[in-house]
């Protein structure tokens, strides 16, 4: 191996966002700039030579100014009369090669007229890449064509990783989210991914190793380097991850979760730019994969979800979520449609990993103990403490909570689940009522749907159209409907009353 390098584990609110680097400009791009027609005239012709910017001096000795990899041009200022071959050109360009410049451009025109051939002889010699800038390009346009390079470099990078970002997450929502995730991080990186468990051995892996050497055992070594100790407190910290390179293939591992020993790794003939911020994308999604799935709640839900399946009933499933009265809530953006990040996102805010994302809604199970508060951005509606056979009305009175908040523009609003006059009479009898009342409208939900809301909100056909999601015209030819299939004064406060009562026990 060529040397280890270890990142430690960093956080606060001054860790720098993960976005890659800039990245450099191959030299033959920017030979192949015809406006500029720059030419090289010494050195190698190695495409791999790159460059991270331009700089301009006419010092003797530039080398305290540079950085590393910078094209350094020159018009021969600083050269005096009379300079000796083997001694000024060789000295300077020394001292460029020193500094870690990674090309000279030198400028004909006004001082030379040609470039000196001592100049040429010495960047030949010491493999410094020479380039001819013409008279009528200014070192300006030179390093102008540059940032533009490197900005188009850059602006490309940005979009490799976004797109990644993005395949990487629908990857981990497949139903095999791990092997899947792995696929798609081989694939971007065009190399290997491996997943290794807290005792070394490889879970999961997707991808080829380039067939350098022993690479994947180099890589399986490497990940001991960033593997939790089993006795943390008896043993050093390690660092969050940590990169190599060995036999041509670079590697690097990620060490996932707090502390609970899986490891990602992953091997590839190249390393740009934004690969690292692809692979921390891929760890951040694996360590949570691997924390649910080994945790003792992540086990329990998986366990009540198949039981669920298998016919269960929901009083045997609830002991496994650790629930018993639970509030169901259901949650709808003010702007766009909500993502499954946003939905785990409002879940965490709200005290519950029992989440669901269903088109533009979410749902969210809250143990009855917890108050559901207004969340910034959500309208909620909260439905009353339900036992777990009673889990299926409550998700109805969350439904139409949610549709009075939404069309009264209340944050949040609850279920009212207080004693009424309704109480008083037998529930059979109510029932039997309810149905003989509503019976010319049995059949067309959408009619008694839009009454029962029209009667929730007053007869206010704007906020009904709201909680419905229709056109006011919709409502009143509905309602309409409704009064000519009852037969009665929708406008009369007594009947009113009387469906009310109906449609809650209906």
């Amino acid at each position: 191996m060529e040397g280890t390098h270890t990142m430690p584990e960093t956080s606060g609110p001054a860790q720098a966002p993960a976005v890659p680097p800039t990245p450099p400009v191959p030299l033959q791009a920017l030979l192949a700039r015809e406006d500029l027609a720059l030419r090289r005239i010494a050195g190698p012709a190695d495409p791999g030579t790159v460059i991270h910017g331009a700089h301009t001096s006419e010092m003797a000795d530039p080398s305290p100014y540079l950085l590393g990899g910078e094209l350094l041009l020159t018009a021969g200022v600083h050269i005096p009369e009379g300079a000796e071959p083997g001694g000024y050109f060789a000295d300077y360009v020394s001292r460029i090669v020193a500094g870690g410049a990674a090309a000279l451009g030198f400028g004909v025109a006004p001082v030379h007229d040609t470039v000196p051939p001592a100049l040429v002889a010495a960047c030949e010699r010491q493999g410094l890449p020479l380039l001819e800038v013409p008279p009528h390009t200014a070192f300006s346009a030179v390093a102008r064509a540059v940032w533009q390079l490197m900005a188009q470099a850059r602006l490309a990078e940005l979009r490799r990783v976004t797109e990644a970002q993005q395949s990487l997450a629908a990857a981990a929502a497949r139903p095999d989210p791990i092997p899947s995730v792995l696929r798609q991080l081989a694939q971007r990186l065009s190399g290997r991914a491996v997943l290794y468990g807290p005792d070394g051995t490889e879970v999961a892996g997707a991808g080829r190793v380039p067939e350098e050497g022993d690479a994947g055992a180099a890589l399986a070594g490497l990940a001991d380097v960033v593997r939790p100790a089993p006795r943390p407190a008896e043993a050093p910290s390690r660092p969050a991850s940590a990169t190599d390179t060995h036999g041509g293939v670079h590697l690097a591992v990620y060490a996932l979760g707090a502390g609970e020993g899986f490891v990602l790794g992953v091997a590839g003939r190249r390393r740009e730019a934004g690969d690292h911020t692809i692979a921390s994308v891929a760890a951040v999604l694996l360590a949570l994969l691997t924390g649910e799935h080994h945790s003792g709640a992540g086990a329990a839900r998986s366990s009540a979800l198949v039981r669920l399946l298998l016919g269960a009933p929901p009083e045997e499933v609830a002991p496994l979520l650790g629930a018993g009265r639970l509030l169901v809530v259901h949650a709808r953006p003010e702007a766009q449609a909500p993502d499954p990040v946003a939905a785990s996102a409002l879940g965490a805010a709200l005290g519950s990993p029992l989440v669901d994302l269903a088109g533009e809604i979410v749902r969210v199970l809250v143990p009855a103990d917890r108050e559901p508060r207004p969340q910034p951005g959500w309208t909620l509606g909260v439905s009353a403490p339900a036992e777990p056979r009673e889990w299926p009305a409550a998700d109805t009175q969350a439904a139409r909570a949610l549709a009075r908040a939404r069309a009264t523009r209340a944050p949040l609003l609850r279920h009212a689940a207080r004693p009424a006059l309704a109480d008083l009479v037998p529930a059979a009898d109510a029932e039997a009522h309810a149905r003989t009342l509503l019976a010319p409208l049995a059949g067309q939900p959408a009619l008694a749907e839009t009454l029962r809301a029209w009667l929730s909100l007053h007869g206010s056909w704007d906020r009904t159209a709201v909680a419905l999601g229709v056109h006011r015209n919709t409502v009143r030819q509905r309602v309409a409907r409704c009064a000519a299939l009852l037969a009665t004064d929708l406008d009369d406060p007594d009947v009113r009353m009387e469906l009310w009562f109906a449609l809650r026990r209906g």
